[in-house]
């Protein structure tokens, strides 16, 4: 072997060493291999000076490598439409989420912060612009968002429209910024004499002000983030989606740029929540519950009992995130310990015997038959039993029927399992607690007023993680959970806050 071909060769295998180390070099710090969790967030431009911070800050202390890809969020929207890739979705106005949302794009979305667009000019305002009307005079370099590509012109344009605002103002610019930060670095640069800009982005940029006054009404901005439908990675996205969105972390850098944040969750890497239930909703919302806290990485405590018993521990001062109430009537009662109530379902009183009914019973007035062995629910300690109680008092059958009641519980399952073991004649539950037993027991429905519960839930105005339990209020209402409940003796309502 000559010495021309060695070195060709050993420049050959150099080339292929140095290619090897280089690719493997980029495959860990992108997290894609190893064991580094890496996420593919999208961002809104203008966010670039809070969001850098917040990023290095949470590599810092998790670990987990944040990829960035800048852009007008309508630009953004538009890539994420055909790129089928990526975790995080942050724009700088909530129509851009909701878009993404509409179109299959983002699952969860959590708030961060406000902002409002503002006319801005150069430090000192040389050319003493102070009305909207002022943009349009022939002295004036005006330089606009696109509408098409960046939120603050899709926010400015609405506010503008109903007076034709910015049909005027489009006429006389001399060019559309698809950024906000190309905006300023107009006006830093000198190439405009005003532009339209967030306030945020404003009080960024030392050589720019904002022209005081309400030029776009009430208008304003919702920051948000949302977790795309093509994220891998649920659980790590979410949780620096928690972190973006707490107060003293993420949300103090949004501050600290001159944003407006929202109220936030408190900062806890795996959040504790406890919830409580009443004992009939359990068949319907365990399996929600369970994926719900291996999507968000959060453990749930339930509290199943009757719902005597659990508004009487919130009344003495015990503090759920979330309470999930087996009747209005027992939401009612705690009403001003909770925010807003969602009533999610309802579920029919029945007479539950043993299969055959071999006693004939059919009617709430057939209890009343000598030596029959029955079973209601407590009516301090559960809803049903209140319901029962209110049931007989009603038609007048209340002493005669609970002469033959030989057992009282706290929650209805307790009585269907003394029903199944052979101990009562009959028990009086909801439908929604018989399912599970099919054919073993027979069913006949209470068809009176009042003899349907509706179950409502709502979130602790005391909660840590108000952001958190709207979503698992969100996760409770979906399709998939709409099919437990329906597969387990409910009817779905028609979701309303009460």
């Amino acid at each position: 072997m000559n010495s021309a071909r060695a070195i060709s060769i050993g420049s050959l295998l150099l080339l292929g060493v140095l290619s090897a180390l280089l690719v493997w070099n980029s495959g860990s710090r992108s997290g894609r291999t190893g064991t580094q969790q890496s996420l593919l967030l999208y961002c809104a431009a203008g966010l670039k000076p809070a969001v850098e911070s917040v990023v290095h800050e949470y590599e810092q202390a998790t670990g987990t490598r944040v990829e960035i890809q800048y852009g007008g969020s309508g630009t953004l929207l538009a890539n994420l439409k055909v790129a089928g890739r990526g975790d995080l979705f942050l724009a700088a106005d909530e129509f851009y989420l909701h878009t993404a949302k509409t179109n299959g794009l983002v699952a969860e979305t959590i708030p961060l912060a406000r902002m409002s667009p503002v006319i801005a000019v150069a430090r000192g305002n040389p050319k003493g612009i102070r009305s909207l009307t002022d943009l349009t005079r022939p002295d004036v370099r005006l330089v606009l968002p696109n509408p098409d590509a960046a939120a603050i012109g899709q926010v400015a344009r609405t506010a503008l429209g109903p007076q034709g605002g910015w049909e005027l103002l489009a006429a006389h610019a001399l060019a559309f910024k698809p950024t906000v930060n190309d905006l300023a670095n107009d006006l830093k640069l000198g190439s405009a004499d005003a532009v339209i800009l967030w306030d945020s982005t404003a009080r960024q940029y030392p050589e720019v002000e904002a022209v005081p006054g309400r030029f776009f009404d009430e208008a304003a901005s919702e920051v948000g983030i949302g977790v795309l439908t093509t994220c891998r990675q649920p659980r790590a996205a979410l949780q620096f989606a928690r972190y973006l969105g707490a107060p003293g972390h993420g949300l103090a850098h949004f501050e600290r740029e001159g944003f407006t944040p929202v109220a936030g969750d408190k900062w806890v890497e795996s959040p504790e929540l406890v919830f409580y239930s009443g004992g009939v909703n359990r068949v319907a919302i365990e399996e929600t519950l369970r994926q719900f806290e291996e999507r968000e990485g959060v453990r749930i405590n339930r509290i199943y009992n009757g719902c005597g018993i659990l508004t009487a521990q919130i009344r003495a001062g015990q503090k759920p995130d979330g309470y999930f109430a087996c009747d209005v009537s027992f939401m009612t009662t705690v009403a001003d310990r909770f925010g807003p109530s969602v009533e999610m379902a309802e579920t029919t009183m029945v007479i539950a015997t043993p299969a055959g009914n071999p006693r004939g019973l059919r009617t709430l007035d057939d209890l009343k038959q000598p030596g029959l062995k029955l079973g209601v629910a407590n009516e301090q300690q559960s809803a049903l039993g209140a319901l029962t109680a209110r049931l007989l008092r009603e038609h007048r059958l209340f002493d005669a029927v609970m002469a033959n009641v030989v057992v009282q519980t706290p929650t209805a399952d307790l009585l269907v399992n003394q029903l199944r073991a052979g101990g009562l004649d009959a028990v009086i539950v909801y439908e929604a607690n018989t399912i599970a037993s099919g054919d073993a027991i027979a069913v006949t429905l209470i068809n009176l007023p009042g003899a349907t519960a509706i179950q409502p839930v709502a979130v602790s105005q005391d909660t840590e993680f108000p952001r958190l339990m709207e979503r698992l209020l969100a996760a409770l209402g979906t399709a998939e959970s709409r099919a437990r409940f329906t597969s387990n003796g409910f009817r779905w309502r028609e979701i309303s806050r009460q």
